[in-house]
């Protein structure tokens, strides 16, 4: 949570303690407006935009660690986490970089008659044509 919060002050220009200030109230709750009204003495007086893009940027960060994770989850369980893969996915700084990571080792669906083929049912039966004569 440092490393987002510390991450969010240095993109917009703010002391640290600003953004964990305002993360803390978004976090109990509050909107941007309320917070921009009448909590400017706790977050040392951040805009209205300032704490709009704050709230964003929080938000896709957020979104990025928990796919970051699931994703390192997904791969440590196929057993194909390398140690270089691990790091260039912690490195990772947007959600399509990751994805693009990801795309190698993501599970395919799996349709009906691949289930029925790895349950031991063997090949479905295709339609009989009957001629008439």
């Amino acid at each position: 949570m440092d490393s987002i919060n510390s991450r969010i002050a240095e993109e917009l220009g703010v002391r640290p303690q600003q953004v964990e200030a305002a993360v803390a109230l978004l976090d109990e709750g509050s909107t941007v407006p309320f917070i921009a009204r009448y909590r400017k003495e706790v977050t040392g007086s951040l805009d209205d935009t300032q704490l709009r893009n704050l709230e964003e940027r929080l938000r896709y960060l957020r979104e990025l660690d928990e796919r970051r994770t699931s994703i390192l989850a997904s791969i440590e369980e196929q057993g194909k986490l390398t140690p270089e893969l691990a790091r260039e996915i912690k490195l990772a700084d947007t959600k399509t970089r990751l994805e693009d990571l990801y795309l190698p080792y993501k599970q395919k669906r799996r349709t009906k008659g691949q289930i029925a083929l790895e349950a031991g049912l063997g090949e479905l039966p295709t339609a009989c044509s009957t001629t008439r004569n």
